[in-house]
């Protein structure tokens, strides 16, 4: 099952990153200005929180089996309109629908592997899933740069409906439905335990890790959509090699994961507290790549200022790790998948805000490179204070012990509770 749902992940960031790879042809053949393009990869993410929020809450009732077999079929059949004639207001639709397809992907594959660990080993399996999106770049990115170079950024897109098409029948035929439950938050609770959507939407700990997330992702979203046009149309490399470089933060981001996967598993195990593995841990990374991102313009070589755009938005990816840890820790199982669904899409939103703030930047700015570099200046402030909050206020076992106090045992023989 870790397999396929790396492999699930895979598919979900190749199709994600595609747009990004084949910004500077994709702009040229459209005649599109940055602006335009921002709007393209935040339409991405117009319906990428809602659905996630959605499916998110039916994933209470349903099979996980079901609804990533639903949403595997959704991304492959959106992408086969790319084939044809394509105009703006067509990208943007199928962005969009391919948004709302995605969106929960990440919790429903998450909370479909917690079905088959105790939490004290989900470290690494968190970061297997978690590395599908930094394989999907790792492994695409060259595929996908060969064809639209090869052939057009137009069949880019349908080799991903293709490889879309051929999981889903992989997962029809293999996929199986993990039966192992969490223990309830508190020590009195049963299976059908629940603690009131208030209280856990207030936790401060939930918030603090949301905080820290949406300024990760925040530069996650300009990877996808704006590093390889900083390469090529920013400083000036060709498609292909620009292109090929773009799996940089990914290959570092991929090692980040799963040695900060590892690292929190094994401190866990040892009995080393939530606060310090999945607290202080990640989010000081995230305060070291935002102190580096602000000089990234200041850098006197091209090659410095790749090296720091990628150490800057790619070492707290550690983050992507422990946030649905931390949400599984504080969130009894019956409502597990609805809570990281409703977390996916308070950091997922920083995806509508990124790439278009990007593009007003770059098309208002003297120069392109510096609206480039002054959008890198915004995310290193995101990312310190994503990083401050995070460690000021992730403290799992002070506020496990919090939502105890308000946990409701067999909800369903009670009426329903906000």
């Amino acid at each position: 099952m870790t397999a396929l749902l790396f492999l699930f992940m895979l598919i979900n960031f190749a199709d994600k990153v595609v747009v990004g790879l084949a910004a500077v042809p994709l702009t040229r053949d459209l005649g599109l200005t940055p602006e335009q393009f921002g709007d393209i990869g935040s339409a991405f993410f117009l319906l990428f929180a809602v659905s996630a929020i959605v499916v998110g809450f039916i994933s209470n009732r349903v099979k996980t089996k079901h609804t990533l077999l639903v949403m595997a079929i959704l991304w492959s059949i959106v992408q086969f309109p790319m084939l044809g004639m394509v105009s703006l207001e067509t990208l943007i639709i199928c962005r969009v629908i391919l948004g709302a397809g995605e969106g929960p992907a990440g919790p429903v594959a998450t909370h479909a592997i917690y079905k088959w660990f105790p939490d004290s080993l989900r470290g690494l399996p968190t970061a297997v899933i978690a590395q599908g999106s930094a394989f999907g770049v790792i492994i695409a990115v060259p595929l996908l740069n060969w064809i639209i170079e090869k052939y057009s950024w137009h069949w880019a897109f349908g080799a991903l409906g293709i490889a879309g098409l051929a999981w889903a029948v992989l997962w029809l035929i293999f996929g199986r439905e993990g039966t192992l439950v969490d223990a309830p938050v508190s020590n009195t609770g049963g299976s059908n335990e629940r603690v009131p959507y208030r209280y856990l939407l207030t936790c401060p700990t939930i918030l603090a890790a949301c905080a820290a997330g949406f300024a990760s992702y925040w530069g996650l979203a300009l990877g996808l959509t704006w590093f390889t046009s900083y390469l090529v149309a920013g400083l000036g490399f060709s498609q292909k090699l620009g292109g090929n470089l773009t799996v940089l933060p990914w290959v570092f981001g991929a090692l980040v994961v799963l040695a900060g996967g590892y690292v929190s598993q094994r401190l866990k195990r040892k009995g080393v507290s939530s606060r310090l593995c999945r607290g202080v841990l990640p989010c000081l990374t995230i305060v070291a790549g935002g102190c580096v991102l602000p000089f990234v313009g200041a850098m006197p070589t091209d090659g410095l200022k790749i090296a720091a755009l990628v150490f800057g938005s790619a070492i707290g990816s550690t983050i992507y790790v422990v946030l649905p840890m931390i949400i599984s820790e504080l969130t009894p199982h019956p409502q597990r998948a609805a809570m990281l669904a409703i977390t996916t899409s308070v950091v997922t939103f920083a995806g509508v805000l990124a790439p278009r703030i990007m593009g007003s930047m770059i098309q208002n700015a003297a120069t392109p490179i510096a609206g480039y570099e002054q959008g890198y200046v915004i995310l290193g402030v995101l990312l310190l204070a994503g990083g401050i909050i995070g460690l000021l206020f992730i403290r799992p076992e002070r506020d496990r012990k919090r939502l105890a106090a308000h946990a409701i045992a067999d909800l369903p023989l009670q009426p329903a509770r906000a």
